[in-house]
């Protein structure tokens, strides 16, 4: 199973129609929550599957017959019931220990919602068309190149553009041949990767590039009537534009840094069989204030989530090497470790006086990258997707 993702083609009435169906699934969401948790402080011991099912029917049989919640019975039903789905899941999400505590959603967080056809599976046909079900038919600015059969249908929001993703029931065949059988990458902030095979990789950072285009547009920007709830002021027309454009802004280095992981990734699970890599601590590594915005800039994590995911397709093995394992420290030659190496020290020299490493100096992250792929197999363990087939389920 994988999804398809495209672009919508809205006019302003339909976007209008978009952005009523998001609030009224984020309504309902907030509705379902904020009545399970005054139902756990008042000790109901019920199951959450319980709860939301007699929640759903308070809403359905009271809350939406009262007269200042008309407005809900012009739009479409299966928003409503599929936001209650999503508040089960998130409650068994974080029962399993896999997500933080359901919290209220906001406009600040962006706008999505799903909707599914309640007959069963639909046929959305090839071309530059798509109807959803209970929505109505809509124009895609990239057109199909075949036919799909799916029930689910997702739609959001990135700056100012919509999105539809559907998933298709099927199987990708992954290749049975790799030109290369195995390959470590050590990943760094001056150089993205460094592969075993001698090749590196570089990234684009968008964000750093872009960092100071986004100070100019904020500083020129900065007396404009931004409004304030709390205190009842009102935004300006100005204002509203200028965070509809940096929101493009922002997409647009999203889009890039995606971009470039997607290629890097697909580039090396086509290439190799079994892939090593290092199982880093980015959450530690955040708290280097001197390092974060780089190291955010250039998405670790996506980089070892993609990989993972993209195992299945590819065909591939994806290893990690303990965390604790001195892959930069220790000579690839004859295994000697440099207690002093300094991370200011690009170049790596072998303490030990008689290995050749001693009189020739190799590339620090070459020398961790040939430390990941010889790594000792107690020190290996083999990667595992956040997210099962049976979480899916």
């Amino acid at each position: 199973m994988y999804a398809i993702k495209v672009e919508l083609k809205l006019n302003n009435k339909e976007r209008t129609l978009m952005r009523k169906h998001s609030g009224y699934a984020r309504f309902v969401y907030n509705y379902g929550l904020a009545l399970t948790q005054n139902l756990y402080a008042f000790g109901v011991k019920a199951s959450i599957a319980k709860q939301i099912n007699e929640i759903k029917k308070v809403f359905t049989g009271y809350t939406k017959k009262q007269p200042e919640n008309q407005w809900m019975n012009k739009l479409s039903s299966k928003v409503y019931q599929q936001a209650f789905m999503d508040l089960g899941q998130a409650y068994q999400r974080w029962s399993k220990g896999l997500s933080a505590r359901p919290v209220y959603k906001s406009k600040k967080d962006g706008d999505s919602f799903t909707v599914y056809d309640g007959n069963g599976k639909t046929l959305t046909f090839a071309g530059n068309k798509i109807k959803i079900p209970t929505l109505g038919t809509f124009r895609l600015k990239e057109a199909l190149p075949c036919r799909y059969v799916s029930q689910t249908f997702t739609i959001s929001r990135q700056a100012n553009k919509w999105y539809v993703s559907f998933a298709v029931e099927a199987d990708r065949i992954p290749p049975t041949y790799h030109p290369e059988e195995s390959v470590g990458i050590d990943l760094g902030v001056k150089c993205f990767a460094t592969l075993s095979d001698g090749s590196q990789v570089e990234a684009p950072k968008p964000y750093k590039k872009a960092k100071t285009k986004l100070s100019k547009a904020q500083w020129r920007n900065r007396k404009k009537q931004f409004g304030n709830r709390r205190q009842g002021v009102k935004q300006s027309n100005r204002a509203h534009m200028f965070f509809d454009s940096l929101a493009k802004k922002h997409a647009r280095i999203a889009n890039q840094r995606q971009d470039f992981l997607h290629k890097t990734t697909t580039g090396i699970s086509r290439k190799f069989y079994r892939i090593r890599i290092e199982d880093l601590n980015v959450s530690g590594m955040l708290a280097n204030r001197k390092l974060s915005a780089a190291i955010s800039d250039l998405g670790f994590y996506e980089f070892r989530r993609q990989l993972i995911y993209k195992a299945e397709f590819f065909g591939t093995k994806v290893e990690v090497v303990d965390r604790w394992y001195p892959s930069s420290k220790l000579c690839s030659i004859c295994g000697n470790k440099h207690d002093n190496l300094k991370l200011s020290e690009r170049i790596y020299q072998c303490q030990n006086k008689s290995c050749l490493a001693h009189t020739i100096t190799i590339d620090r992250d070459l020398n961790a990258a040939y430390n990941l792929l010889n790594a000792p197999m107690d020190r290996v363990r083999l990667a595992q997707p956040e997210i099962t087939l049976a979480d899916k389920k």
